[in-house]
């Protein structure tokens, strides 16, 4: 190593070349990296989708989504398979195991579905895709006073102008209606002219169709042939021929039908922006483009289109995640910067201003040198990594400053400044060097965390270990060449020599401060520490068997992941599945008044700001309900139907605001007036939620026991003091008509498909075609008039064709049973399934201690009276049990590295024990700092801690380093330990001091958005402190029993 150092010392040319090559590459790197809030979550999951138009949830369970679990079970490389059968359509969702090949898993189960040949007729062939998520930029409100076919004409010429703006790549039409061409046939047309829906749709496909009819060679070449006849508007559709004689009468589909061009009716859903009539788009992002050149773009566009629309046409954007972005890193920024300036001055108080400077040099190269290599480990800028910047902003100057005060020190002995550069750094390259290992160990546990979110932990330790790793080279390479050179002359100006003489007085008075609590203070207590050794180790060993006994006992709550509050207010409104969209709408009414009345209050509370920027309303729908929703455990969630409807309120940023999200969403929800027959009303603001607090799957193949079961554990689960928020995804649909036949229907020859597929041609619809109108797909549809389809005397009165021409009523030949249906089956590894869900207010209960009592008394009482019923923890709780177990256990692997590391330099097996021994403190420091915080213990608090651990150990491997480096100049243990504690204070003292402030800001932070992250900054910061102050004792007091009372390596005077 000494050469290396020595080389650099001797060219300091190429040293300060390569500090600015590492600078400008950082620099020119970081408009490159893709710009987000929060990192995007990767999902192993495939996708098998079928739709079976007009079918029940039940039919969709037997036809479409058993036959599909059936052919997939056993697949290698399947986790789990969970299922939903909804109204008309099933979906079956395939996690793969971790380590698996997605895109060769897709090829396998693509397979298996092809291979599926009992599927009823009416399914339509599945789609298999994979899932991925991807990530909405900003939104456009397209709205005015107009039909809805023109405002959605309008909406697509729009979006079709945004999709050729340079920067984006894709959008979407938001919940676009189909089109379709409706032809409908009265039942009394039908039996006037003798015919069927299958003798009108034969006639339609028999001229509305294209057909490529060859070609003709000739000398000049082939001339291809077409028989062109396809049909595309009603005016074709109306002048097809159905029934024509050899006299000439013609009867054409127009005179016996009603055609329309419009949309189908199967939609119910209107949008209301700022309670005028709107359609969305929305801008996605994709692979590596950046969110605000998007949102910049768009905006501009908007700005620009605005002027070319009429008064009464409005185009607003909405959800501008740029914007949000933009407010998140200034936050994050605005904390680097003011850590940074907080590490700069404490370094700058304890050493000399020239060696300060230096030293803090290595932070931006450090730093430059980590964003140059975030590229190449696809990691992007977001909340996450910057907050990783500000975390090793003390860490990173920790071998920079041992390396500095090594090399002052050999100045001050009088050596030449270049040989005191290499000889310096030589002697405490090998402890700066496995410290920095150590320390990039202590991270290496969050690379590989099991679970959908177990993916973003891998950000701490990559930035961590790149920065650690330029912090290295260049402490013991451009330092040294920078001290090397650096003088001690004074300055030609009096004025700086003025304010350096000053400054010269502080730092002494500081230095005599700090020697005079070593003398007095430190001193003392580690000579009574060490004179009675086995005491002071009882009381360390009992301040960490009770900060066991605090955490174990509850005193201190965890919550796995605290939710990220976003600047959007959400209302909901439920009725119960089967509701008109007429029905919701009356609850919607009350929601979005109390809005407008909160938005009233609040303007008159803060006359100065405009707290609420636009109101987003929907009704059949509740798009960022689905798009909050969407986390861990539940990244396919979606909320659509007649029966909901939302409300969303954009708020302006955070840090611009008087008030937070969640008091406006308690404000909303008191001013909101109960709603007759309303299932649920739902309020929250969250940009991020790792699923719920409390959530139980029950499965069964018997849908009486989970329905008996679910029911007493929602009982048990209300009696919960703080539990809240009791329910379970269990809901009755749509009344449902079963048609049964008569023994009678026999003597006409009619089966049950037979008069099923007569009903359904008149009631849902007969696709007759499937035309490709410019980019829209239009389904031509046969059916009954609205009218003839309203009532149960239609359906009883409905003539059904017999085999032998005759027609005959339904209510002759079957009967009707009103009954009620499931508006969605979920179903999971081949058993049905429902899910208990709960909130808790984590002031007076946690999830983990309901989860806890549910799991030791509740459900084992279940199991014993239903027991085809199992249990498995979903949501929050499946997410925490697979991230605490992996970290766990690579903690553990963690530990066996740091203890190798520490074993060769120390070349000893028992030595890096006494080193370690202070980890366990950096708990009882992190458990303290959330008392004093007043915060909850998270899974972030836990990664602080296993961050702390190799600050600690650093602290104690240099400690330990020094006692040996006395023993070898021939001082007793006692007297070796006596003299490396005072030696090592300050260096101790200030490597942790630089930790803990540079994380002050952040603790101190305001901003809501930022909040979620001050657990892990609480463990670091707090724990460094503790820790460091057990270790300049324990450290000691440990090596002395090992050495003196257990090795017995020197004599003991009895």
């Amino acid at each position: 190593m000494e050469r290396v150092i020595r080389w650099f010392v001797n060219n300091s040319v190429a040293s300060n070349l390569m500090m600015f090559f590492i600078i400008l590459s950082g620099i020119a790197t970081i408009p490159l990296l893709k710009m987000e809030v929060f990192p995007d979550i990767e999902v192993d999951i495939i996708n098998v989708t079928a739709v079976y138009p007009g079918a029940t949830p039940s039919d969709v369970e037997n036809a479409v989504c058993i036959r599909i679990e059936e052919r997939l079970q056993g697949l290698d490389g399947v986790k789990k398979i969970t299922a939903t059968a909804s109204e008309n359509v099933g979906s079956v969702n395939v996690e793969v195991l971790p380590g698996q090949d997605v895109t060769e898993m897709l090829d396998r189960v693509k397979a298996e579905v092809d291979a599926i040949d009992n599927f009823p007729e009416g399914v339509e062939r599945p789609t298999v895709r994979q899932f991925i998520a991807i990530q909405a930029t900003i939104t456009v409100a397209v709205g005015g006073d107009m039909d809805e076919l023109t405002l959605t004409n309008l909406t697509e010429e729009i979006k079709d102008e945004i999709d050729a703006l340079p920067e984006v790549t894709y959008s979407s039409f938001v919940a676009k209606k189909e089109k379709e061409i409706s032809i409908e046939i009265s039942e009394n047309n039908l039996r006037k002219y003798d015919l069927t829906f299958g003798q009108v749709s034969r006639a339609i496909q028999s001229l509305s169709v294209d057909i490529p009819s060859g070609s003709i060679e000739n000398s000049n070449g082939e001339i291809l042939i077409r028989a062109q006849g396809q049909g595309y508007t009603t005016d074709f559709f109306s002048s097809i021929p159905i029934i024509s004689d050899p006299t000439g009468a013609i009867v054409r589909l127009g005179e016996i039908s009603t055609i329309r061009d419009d949309f189908s009716i199967d939609y119910d859903l209107e949008f209301l922006f700022n309670s005028k009539k709107s359609n969305l788009i929305t801008v996605y992002r994709v692979g590596q483009q950046n969110a605000i050149t998007i949102a910049s773009q768009v905006k501009d566009y908007v700005n620009e289109k605005r002027l070319s629309l009429p008064k009464d046409v409005s185009l607003t954007t909405f959800d501008d995640e740029s914007r949000l972005l933009l407010g998140r890193i200034d936050t994050m920024t605005r904390n680097a910067y003011q850590g940074l300036l907080l590490v700069v001055v404490v370094l700058a108080i304890f050493l000399k201003p020239k060696l300060a400077f230096w030293v803090s040099l290595g932070i931006p190269i450090s730093f430059m040198g980590g964003f140059w290599l975030m590229s190449p480990l696809d990691l992007s800028i977001n909340m996450l990594s910057l907050f990783t910047f500000i975390l090793v902003l003390g860490i990173v100057v920790d071998d920079a400053v041992v390396v500095g005060e090594n090399i002052a020190l050999f100045r001050e002995r009088g050596m030449e400044p270049k040989e005191a550069a290499v000889k310096a750094a030589t002697q405490v390259s090998t402890p700066v060097f496995f410290a920095v290992l150590t320390t990039m160990a202590t991270f290496s546990p969050m690379l590989a965390v099991e679970g959908q979110i177990g993916a973003i932990w891998r950000i701490f330790p990559l930035i961590t270990i790149s920065v650690l790793v330029w912090s290295l080279f260049e402490s013991l390479t451009i330092l040294p060449a920078h001290l090397a050179h650096s003088s001690d002359k004074k300055s030609k100006f009096a004025i700086i020599n003025s304010m350096s003489g000053s400054w010269d007085q502080f730092q002494s008075r500081i230095k005599d401060g700090l020697f005079y609590f070593i003398d007095n203070f430190y001193k003392p207590v580690l000579l009574k520490a060490v004179t009675r050794p086995f005491t002071f180790l009882s009381i360390a060993i009992s301040v960490f068997i009770l900060t066991i006994g605090i955490i174990g006992g509850g005193i201190i709550k965890f919550s796995f992941f605290p939710p990220v509050e976003a600047d959007l207010a959400i209302g909901t409104v439920e009725y119960p599945s089967g509701t008109s969209i007429e029905t919701t709408r009356d609850g919607y009414l009350k929601l979005e008044e109390a809005a407008k009345k909160l938005e009233s209050d609040l303007s008159k509370e803060f006359p100065g700001e405009t707290i609420i920027k636009n109101r987003l309303s929907t009704i059949g729908f509740q798009p960022q309900r689905t798009k909050t929703s969407r986390g861990p455990g539940n990244l396919d969630a979606s909320y659509g139907g007649p029966h909901l409807a939302e409300v969303a309120l954009e708020l302006i940023p955070g840090e611009n605001r008087s008030i937070g999200a969640e008091e406006i969403v308690r404000r909303w929800r008191e001013l909101m007036p109960p709603v007759p027959g309303v299932k649920e009303v739902g309020f929250f603001s969250s940009l991020f939620s790792a699923g719920e607090p409390v959530n139980v799957q029950l499965t069964s193949k018997y849908m009486d026991d989970l329905l008996a079961a679910k029911e007493e554990l929602k009982k048990e689960l209300v009696q919960f003091p703080g539990v809240f928020d009791v329910k379970d995804n269990f809901n009755i649909g749509k009344e449902e008509i079963s048609i049964k036949l008569l023994p009678s229907a026999e003597n006409y020859g009619v089966s049950t498909m037979m008069l099923g597929s007569q009903v359904q041609q008149a009631f849902y619809g007969l696709e007759v075609q499937s035309i490709q109108r410019g980019r829209d797909e239009v389904k031509v549809m046969l059916r009954y008039p609205k009218d003839e389809r309203r009532s149960i005397s239609n359906l009883e009165n409905m003539m059904i064709r017999t085999p032998n021409g005759s027609t005959i009523p339904v209510r002759q030949i079957a009967k009707l049973e009103i009954g009620e249906g499931l508006s969605s089956i979920q179903r999971k590894d081949r058993k049905r399934a429902i899910n208990v869900t709960a909130d808790v207010d984590l002031t007076v209960t946690t999830g983990n201690e309901v989860i806890a009592a549910v799991t030791a008394s509740i459900l084992p009482k279940l199991l014993k009276q239903y027991s085809s019923i199992s249990y498995s923890l979903e949501g929050e709780q499946q997410e925490q049990g697979q991230n605490l177990k992996s970290i766990g256990k690579n903690f553990l692997l963690a530990m066996v590295v740091v203890y190798m590391l520490l074993a060769i330099p120390f070349k000893s097996y028992f030595q890096p024990l006494v080193v370690m021994s202070s980890i366990p403190f950096g708990l009882t420091g992190a458990m303290l700092g959330h008392l004093f915080m007043g915060i909850n213990f998270s899974v972030l608090s836990l990664m602080g801690v296993v961050a702390l651990t190799g600050v600690v150990v650093n602290d104690s491997l240099v400690m330990v380093d020094f006692i040996n480096r006395y023993r070898r100049e021939g001082n007793s243990i006692t007297n070796a330990v006596l003299e490396a504690g005072p030696r090592r204070f300050r260096p101790i003292f200030l490597t942790s001091l630089t930790t803990f402030v540079g994380l002050i800001p952040l603790l101190l932070e305001k901003s809501a958005q930022a909040k979620f992250l001050i657990p892990m900054a609480v463990s670091l910061s707090f724990g460094v402190i503790f820790a460091t102050a057990i270790t300049l004792f324990i450290v000691p007091v440990g090596y002395l029993i090992l050495e003196k009372y257990i090795l017995k390596t020197e004599k003991v005077n009895l």
